[in-house]
C-alpha cells in the first residue's frame, strides 16, 4: 500500500511538473507573439547607464517578475489589467490609457506561469513579515517621504502622490523579499534610480520596517 501511495504521489508530482513546464513553453510563445519584449526587458541584470537609458524604456522590467509577485497575481492581472500606474511609464504629466493587452484565460495562465520562471538569484528570505507595520508607516510617510510618489489608503480613501505605482492592494501583488531587496540593493534593480536611494541614508533596521509596511499594505 505504501509503494502504490508513494508511486501514485510520484506520478502526481511528474504530471504536475510537466504541465508546469507546457504552461512555461506556451507562455514563452504568447509571450513572444505578442511582441511583449518590446516593452519588457525579461532578461537581467538591468542595463540602463544614463538617464536617457531610463525614458526610451516603454514598460517595467519582468526579468525578476517570478521574484516579485505573489502567486496568482500575474494570472488574473494579465486576464483583466488595471493601470497599477496612474500615469504612463516614464510620464510626469500623462495619465496611464488603461489599453494593456487583455489575455484569454488560458494565454494568462500560461504567460504568467513563463514570468513567474523568471526569478533573481539577488532576492533571497528575508525572514520579514508583512504587515501593519507602525514604525514601517512612518518612515513611509515622514523620513522617506514615499507618500509624495505612492498612492496608499487612508482612513478609506486612496491618497498620495501619482508618479510612482501605486501602492493599494500591495499586499496582494508584491513579495516582501523582493521589496527589501529593491530597497537594500537597488543597483540590481534600477540602476537609474526614478525614486531616491536610501541605502546609507536609512538604516536596515528601518528598512525592513518599511519592506513589512509596504508589503502588507491593503
Amino acid at each position: 500500500m505504501k509503494a502504490l501511495f508513494a508511486f501514485a504521489a510520484a506520478a502526481l508530482i511528474a504530471g504536475y511538473a510537466t504541465a508546469s513546464e507546457a504552461g512555461v513553453a506556451g507562455g514563452t510563445k504568447t509571450f513572444e507573439a505578442n511582441r511583449c519584449g518590446a516593452c519588457h526587458q525579461i532578461t537581467g541584470p538591468a542595463k540602463e547607464k544614463t538617464i536617457k537609458d531610463q525614458l526610451a524604456k516603454k514598460g517595467p522590467e519582468l526579468w525578476y517578475a517570478g521574484s516579485k509577485f505573489k502567486p496568482g497575481f500575474l494570472e488574473g492581472w494579465l486576464k483583466d489589467p488595471k493601470p497599477i500606474r496612474p500615469l504612463q511609464y516614464n510620464s510626469l504629466t500623462k495619465k496611464n490609457a488603461g489599453d494593456h493587452q487583455r489575455l484569454a484565460a488560458t494565454e494568462a495562465a500560461d504567460v504568467a506561469a513563463y514570468l513567474m520562471s523568471l526569478t533573481s538569484g539577488d532576492v533571497g528570505p528575508s525572514g520579514i513579515k508583512p504587515g501593519g507595520n507602525p514604525k514601517g508607516k512612518r518612515l513611509f510617510i515622514t523620513r522617506a517621504a514615499c507618500y509624495g510618489c505612492h498612492e496608499v489608503v487612508s482612513r478609506g480613501s486612496v491618497v498620495g502622490g501619482v508618479s510612482g505605482p501605486s501602492l493599494v492592494a500591495a499586499s496582494r501583488r508584491l513579495n516582501v523579499d523582493w521589496v527589501w531587496a529593491y530597497l537594500t540593493n537597488p543597483a540590481v534593480f534600477k540602476p537609474v534610480k526614478d525614486m531616491p536611494n536610501y541605502v546609507g541614508i536609512i538604516e536596515k533596521e528601518d528598512m525592513a520596517d518599511l519592506a513589512s509596511y509596504v508589503a502588507g499594505l491593503e
